[in-house]
């Protein structure tokens, strides 16, 4: 009994992608050292909330992913992508939820309901929407295969893929709704989605981003624009208040110069949610330019060894699920590197396996388990629990 164990247990050990799962949890724990950092160094002395907090439920989120992760590693990804009917409406209802009493909203300014207050704890449902959205999206591509192209199957998937997408909208979680559109565009063209289609969106892209400037974005979203190509805004009688945290984030950014003031230093420059969307201009002054350079490159190494994986899957499912969960962790990667070098708008978008959020942390290892059941079973005879040959 003993050896057949020892057995299944090599056996599994060979076909886990330890780069990858190495990888993730490095770029996490480094996280839970920068929290840590932030805690100790008191930079957020002035909120009510302690700080010791936000390591704490890092922390936690990470050990529940990692065993998530290799839970859903273990299996074949096609045994939980035909259940579509039971955690789809599930993840759907948890992010109607936010529309109800119990939704919370995180930022002030543009009042959105991404989050559920039950009291000890808050949640963000919309990552869960994203990981449920990519099986889904991911199913329904593999069962349309050769036929994507034509019209009926389009508009299917048209349908499918603006109905979470108008409820992301709903809340008014505009860096969640760019990730969505980032999600659809990605598998769509991985799927082989004709230029018949693709070129008139392209052609139409400028009048529509018109549509919307002009009847659709408020005011506040406007300036988050803006302030991208005003000189000194943060001197601006309007803009500097929207400005105000990219202005200290690159401050921050530039402060660490080459290597960094270390860890547990005394002069650290105060920037508002260091923690969550700007923690890189954290990193930024605790290590330096090369520390992010070094950040960056693992992020770069995992989205790679995703697409990679994407090439060995046995099936199109396999492929488009790698796919997805790519466009995932690239999207927010860019957008968020981007808003702390102030060359995109703030739109609330965390750096993936570094920000602080318990739902990001495991909703992006429910995602690593899935790539990583990809690779694990890319041999079509191969399963860890019984022999499928």
């Amino acid at each position: 009994m003993l050896k057949k164990i020892l057995n299944v247990a090599a056996q599994y050990l060979r076909k886990l992608d330890k780069p990858l799962f190495i990888a993730v949890c490095a770029v996490s724990l480094f996280s839970v050292l920068i929290l840590y950092s932030i805690h100790r160094n008191g930079v957020f002395a002035s909120v009510s909330q302690s700080s010791s907090r936000f390591y704490q439920v890092q922390l936690i989120a990470f050990g529940m992913g990692v065993l998530v992760a290799l839970i859903i590693s273990a299996m074949d990804y096609t045994r939980f992508v035909n259940l579509w009917y039971l955690y789809a409406p599930v993840a759907v209802g948890f992010t109607l939820l936010t529309f109800t009493s119990l939704g919370h909203s995180g930022y002030a300014e543009s009042d959105n309901l991404a989050w559920l207050d039950f009291g000890f704890v808050t949640v963000q449902p919309s990552e869960f929407l994203k990981v449920a959205f990519v099986m889904t999206f991911a199913f329904h591509l593999s069962k349309v295969g050769n036929k994507l192209n034509s019209p009926v199957n389009v508009l299917a998937l048209a349908a499918h893929a603006v109905a979470p997408l108008l409820i992301i909208v709903a809340q008014r979680d505009d860096g969640t709704a760019m990730i969505f559109i980032a999600i659809i565009v990605a598998m769509l063209f991985a799927a082989g989605l004709s230029w018949k289609y693709i070129l008139p969106c392209v052609v139409a892209a400028p009048f529509a981003f018109w549509f919307l400037w002009e009847q659709v974005m408020k005011d506040y979203q406007k300036n988050r624009f803006i302030v991208l190509w005003t000189e000194d805004a943060i001197n601006h009688p309007v803009l500097k208040e929207v400005y105000y945290q990219q202005y200290w984030g690159k401050i921050a950014l530039g402060s660490g110069q080459l290597f960094g003031k270390g860890l547990f230093g005394d002069d650290y420059v105060y920037v508002p949610e260091a923690r969550n969307d700007f923690i890189l201009s954290y990193v930024g002054q605790c290590f330096g330019f090369i520390g992010c350079i070094g950040l960056v490159a693992v992020l770069t190494y995992i989205c790679m060894k995703i697409i990679a994986n994407s090439r060995l899957a046995k099936d199109d499912l396999g492929k488009y699920l790698c796919v997805g969960v790519y466009a995932i962790i690239f999207a927010h990667c860019v957008l968020n590197i981007g808003m702390v070098l102030a060359v995109m708008p703030v739109i609330g978008v965390y750096l993936p396996f570094v920000s602080h959020g318990g739902s990001a942390m495991l909703a992006l290892f429910i995602c690593i388990g899935l790539v990583l059941s990809v690779y694990a079973h890319s041999d079509k005879n191969y399963s860890i629990f019984y022999d499928s040959r």
